[in-house]
């Protein structure tokens, strides 16, 4: 099973799925055609949004890539809450000089139609984040030739994905960038991530599927340890955040090494889901009323993150960085792996040396 994950691309070096923009065709083409795996990210996009986006990358590199969906959420958000923190923000509304985003604005990221389409036109890779698909769809996305992933931020919930019938795990530690990919959002557990390594060895001896490591890697020595945890490949998102290929703002890029921003938060304040961005004005102001409430707040704060961007000001952006952002470096997609791939090759040997001494 984990070299049937490997044999789809030389380096084991997957480029994360970053939505928002971030993870465009030309990004997944250079990493996919470096040996790595390029990835899309189908959140927050229409199905046919996502179908263009596979056309394009396909005309781009006739090597392996992946797409990503968001599962849909369970209805759960408490409405009075939603109500108060929009209250909340109607001083950034008047500030942005714009209106705050319908909350109601759809629950499902629009997930039946995507895997409609990844059925009808199979693409080698699927990964799944926020839950778990159903024995059918995996099933279904399996006869199609598709190999899937699903996210796990804990031993429990790689065995759920293992019962489910995926094909390997993502294991994302708490050092990761972006949104956690927990199965169920319960605001009891917010601060109590487990490190990556940690989590590595114990989905290991959890589950017997292949690990695909997540969570603040920036160097190929990085890789190299998630390796000898027990990991068949490791999934870096930051790292790629910085290449020029990436569709990130610029702002977004330029805060990854600034040391105006010097740390990383685990915060709601933007989606009302934890996830992992540099502390700025926003999250600092708003991070400790945000509801559990996704993708509620999401869609209420988008049009003030938006006028944000367009205004130059990241202290109003959702700047999601994992904890390693101080190492981005700004490198073409290609190159940057390339590099860890020499960074991989290096550390293994200084490890193999290691244990040849004893």
């Amino acid at each position: 099973m984990s070299s049937a994950l490997t044999d789809l691309f030389p380096h084991p070096i997957v480029q994360a799925p970053m939505a928002g923009g971030v993870s465009v065709p030309p990004l997944a083409a250079a990493v996919a055609e470096a040996g790595g795996l390029g990835f899309l990210a189908a959140g927050y996009k229409t199905a046919d949004g996502m179908y263009q986006e596979i056309k394009q990358l396909r005309g781009l590199t006739t090597r392996p890539f992946g797409v990503n969906l968001f599962m849909p959420q369970p209805d759960h958000a408490d409405a009075a809450a939603v109500d108060v923190y929009a209250h909340q923000l109607a001083g950034e509304a008047a500030w942005y000089e714009t209106e705050l985003g319908d909350p109601d604005s759809g629950r499902d990221d629009g997930y039946e139609a995507k895997l409609a389409v990844l059925l009808d036109n199979p693409v080698p890779v699927v990964s799944f984040h926020f839950g778990v698909p159903s024995g059918d769809v995996l099933e279904s996305l399996r006869r199609a030739g598709t190999f899937t992933l699903v996210t796990a931020t804990t031993p429990d919930e790689a065995l759920a994905v293992e019962r489910a019938g995926a094909d390997a795990v993502i294991a994302q530690g708490v050092e990761a960038g972006g949104h956690q990919g927990t199965h169920r959002d319960n605001p009891e557990t917010d601060g109590t991530g487990i490190g990556l390594l940690s989590l590595i060895a114990q989905v290991r001896e959890t589950v017997s599927l292949p690990i695909v490591a997540a969570g603040g890697i920036m160097r190929g020595s990085q890789i190299a340890a998630a390796l000898a945890a027990g990991a068949s490949a490791a999934q870096l998102g930051t790292a790629f955040l910085a290449t020029p290929e990436s569709g990130a703002n610029t702002l977004h890029k330029q805060a990854l090494t600034n040391p105006l921003f010097a740390r990383t938060e685990l915060t709601r304040a933007f989606s009302g889901r934890p996830a992992r961005g540099l502390v700025n004005r926003f999250l600092r102001e708003h991070g400790p009323y945000a509801p559990a409430a996704y993708p509620e707040v999401h869609h209420l704060t988008s049009p003030l993150r938006k006028k944000a961007a367009a205004s130059g000001d990241p202290q109003g952006m959702a700047l999601w960085a994992g904890q390693g952002h101080r190492m981005a470096r700004e490198l073409p997609a290609g190159q940057l792996v390339e590099v860890l791939a020499a960074e991989l090759d290096a550390a293994a040997t200084a490890l193999s040396g290691i244990g040849g001494r004893r």
